[in-house]
């Protein structure tokens, strides 16, 4: 530092370089250096394996990746250490300091593909180990008549909860979803978090499914729309506001503890409780693999899995054609 006042122009200006030089900032006009981490981040944004990625997860790597870059683009790429992503992920929580070890990962697998760097340095590095959590929590018979009770038929709110309890979607993909997507009365769509297909019967069903009108009774008297979940202006809400909105309706329904994703989960755990098969159960949730499909339906209640059920299953009765109320 400079002999000089602490207040003077001349001894800020050097504090300010000083402290962009520790954080790793590139000064003005120094950003995208060739070789430099800045510029690696930019190409991966550009790449098409970043934007191969679904649109929610881009959106998150995103944000990671130019934080990436805030803290360290003036740094040499090519002499990116594992240490290095340790003592970065070594400053997080293990939830997000997993969330950045993914985005150094895809990184790191790219640069070495574009021959930018000679190995993978995020190779090494271990994910940290997670408090064990169930997640969101998922609702019960007794919470999904909660909900009915305080929001009618007629609400927006009643209406985005029977689309995500029929079609079992997450509340990204609930948004997307309208009456263009229906088909022979079969509802069909593609998962964005993974792409795998989804699709489910929007007139009765298999008996394990335990079919209803609730959700037709709304769809008559909401308006027509491209969407069905959509704002007061009948534009389709965007994923991340329509979650905080939908919880807001939990929380007035006397359900504060429970989100829009654990209805998927509740429907998953009803399907496992009335003798669905793996398969059946992939096929509504778009899971492309029974492990997923074992962990949403890990609320299943033990008693009714060990006893049975009392739906009948086979061929020529599981089917019912008509609209069932039940």
């Amino acid at each position: 530092m400079p002999d000089a006042d602490p207040d003077s122009a001349e001894f800020l200006r050097a504090y300010a370089e000083a402290l962009s030089h520790l954080k790793g900032q590139p000064k003005a006009g120094e950003r995208h250096v060739s070789g430099t981490i800045s510029a690696g981040c930019r190409a991966y944004l550009a790449s098409d394996e970043f934007l191969a990625l679904a649109a929610n997860t881009r959106n998150t790597r995103r944000r990671i990746v130019e934080k990436i870059e805030t803290d360290y683009g003036r740094a040499i790429l090519a002499e990116l250490l594992p240490k290095h992503i340790r003592q970065d992920l070594a400053k997080l929580p293990p939830h997000p300091a997993n969330a950045r070890l993914k985005a150094w990962r895809g990184m790191c697998r790219f640069w070495l593909d574009a021959g930018l760097i000679d190995t993978d340095p995020a190779r090494e590095v271990r994910r940290r180990a997670e408090p064990q959590s169930d997640g969101h929590r998922p609702w019960t018979r007794d919470d999904v008549a909660a909900f009915r009770a305080h929001w009618p038929v007629g609400t927006a709110q009643r209406l985005a909860f029977e689309v995500m309890h029929r079609t079992c979607a997450s509340i990204a993909d609930a948004c997307r979803l309208g009456p263009g997507m229906v088909r022979d009365e079969w509802l069909t769509y593609r998962r964005g978090k993974s792409g795998s297909e989804a699709a489910i019967p929007m007139l009765g069903g298999p008996a394990w499914f335990e079919p209803d009108e609730q959700l037709t009774r709304c769809l008559e008297v909401a308006p027509k729309h491209m969407t069905w979940i959509t704002t007061r202006s009948g534009a389709a809400r965007s994923p991340k506001a329509a979650g905080q909105w939908f919880s807001r309706a939990c929380t007035a329904a006397g359900l504060p503890h429970l989100s829009a994703h654990g209805i998927r989960k509740h429907r998953a755990a009803v399907f496992k409780e009335n003798g669905a098969a793996p398969e059946q159960r992939m096929a509504i949730l778009g899971h492309e693999t029974e492990g997923e499909t074992a962990r949403y339906s890990r609320s299943a209640e033990l008693r009714r899995v060990i006893t049975g059920t009392e739906v009948d299953n086979s061929p020529d009765q599981s089917w019912q054609l008509g609209r069932n109320g039940s």
